[in-house]
């Protein structure tokens, strides 16, 4: 058996003040923890530091487990065993610096993030007509649209986790607003930051498309998460697709493709091309997967807090094939307008690549195991992935 007691140097009686102390791998600053044990087999190695006249502990970075005899002492330690506290003060900060930026990491939802990044710069592309295009102006323009793009989407991302931390205790438990790592005022805090340098920089950027996607953006973003009774569009299965389909589909292929080819970027008066709108066409396709089978996994939690989405009414099995010929139809269309195409290089790589992605979808898909969540959430996560791969090809077609 083990008892820890934690008391301030200056109540230890004499008696205490040599004992051996067996500590965690916690880091202790500002207390002295003395502990009495019937036995000392594994314990792991630990050095004492010291501040303000308490005592700490830090694990050692040693394999074997051992236990190490200090002396405690409320106005004196003996240094000669001790780290040197500012040192040990940096270590510390650097653990809690690189935990608040994992935690934020995951609280910006990355696969998304790519996903804005990877769409943005795709169809900036698409109004470029040969390499002189490629200019300083055209990479600024780039820049102007996809910070604040990246902006809107953790604001977007970071609201919907603020009004589900209940719903994702069950759902996605690791998410830092629900285990905890982030509370609710830094998500707050981190939401708000980001919507207003999102519309400083929309506003400065002096592009009306640019400016009217982030204000699009922020309506829908708003009206599927907050839980308002006019608003929590997530709660209808239509309307939360609708959402999606409208940003991911729409706003990113138009508005950003208008923003670089205006005056403000190419200086050219605006024309849709059939690169962009077969960009439209097909992202209206993947936008409804995604919008269907992310809700797969999260049934139990959808089920328990009324949120009727489609997977709730019509069952996972159902939704899940519905996106694979969802998506098998996008691929189908995809290929046959590259073999329409007049230029042999581009009909192979539209042809080969859209073929190739097909098939690597239908042999996973029938692979995978529906009951299973971690292997739903796998498939979703290759689903993005197949999201990134089409803006890859979509240059190809003209």
């Amino acid at each position: 058996m083990l008892r820890v007691q934690t008391i301030p140097p200056t109540h230890l009686k004499r008696e205490d003040q040599r004992k051996r102390v067996l500590v965690r791998d916690d880091l202790f600053i500002g207390q002295a923890i003395v502990a009495r044990a019937s036995s000392f087999h594994c314990i792991r190695s630990f050095k004492l530091i010291s501040t303000n006249g308490y005592v700490g502990f830090t694990r050692s970075p040693c394999s074997r487990f051992t236990c190490r005899e200090i002396r405690c002492k409320s106005d004196h330690y003996d240094h000669s065993s001790a780290y040197n506290l500012k040192s040990n003060g940096s270590a510390g900060f650097l653990i809690t610096t690189i935990k608040y930026l994992k935690a934020f990491y995951e609280f910006c939802r990355p696969h998304t993030i790519f996903g804005t990044v990877i769409g943005v710069t795709s169809v900036s592309l698409l109004p470029v007509k040969t390499v002189a295009d490629i200019s300083p102006l055209f990479f600024i323009g780039l820049l102007k649209a996809i910070i604040p793009a990246v902006f809107m989407n953790i604001y977007v991302v970071g609201l919907n986790q603020i009004y589900d931390i209940e719903i994702d205790k069950v759902n996605k438990p690791g998410l830092p607003l629900a285990s905890g790592e982030l509370n609710i005022a830094t998500g707050v805090t981190l939401v708000i930051s980001f919507l207003i340098m999102s519309f400083y920089l929309g506003v400065k950027s002096g592009s009306p498309p640019l400016l009217g996607a982030l204000v699009i953006s922020f309506l829908l973003g708003s009206a599927y998460s907050i839980d308002h009774p006019l608003f929590r569009w997530k709660r209808h299965a239509f309307l939360a697709a609708s959402c999606i389909l409208c940003v991911r589909a729409i706003l990113v292929q138009l508005a950003f493709y208008a923003h670089m080819q205006q005056v403000y970027v190419l200086q050219r008066p605006l024309s849709f091309t059939k690169s962009v709108i077969f960009a439209t066409a097909f992202m209206c396709f993947f936008a409804v997967v995604i919008a269907l089978f992310k809700d797969i996994p999260d049934v139990n939690g959808d089920k328990h807090f009324g949120i009727q989405s489609f997977s709730v009414r019509l069952g996972k099995k159902r939704v899940f094939w519905l996106c694979i010929e969802l998506l098998l139809t996008a691929y189908s269309i995809a290929i046959l307008v590259g073999v329409a195409s007049s230029d042999i290089y581009r009909r192979i790589v539209t042809v080969i690549g859209h073929g190739i992605l097909a098939s690597v979808l239908l042999i996973r898909a029938r692979c995978l195991d529906i009951e299973n969540k971690s292997s739903i959430t796998s498939f979703y996560m290759f689903i993005w992935k197949l999201f990134y791969a089409e803006y890859l090809l979509i240059p190809f077609v003209q």
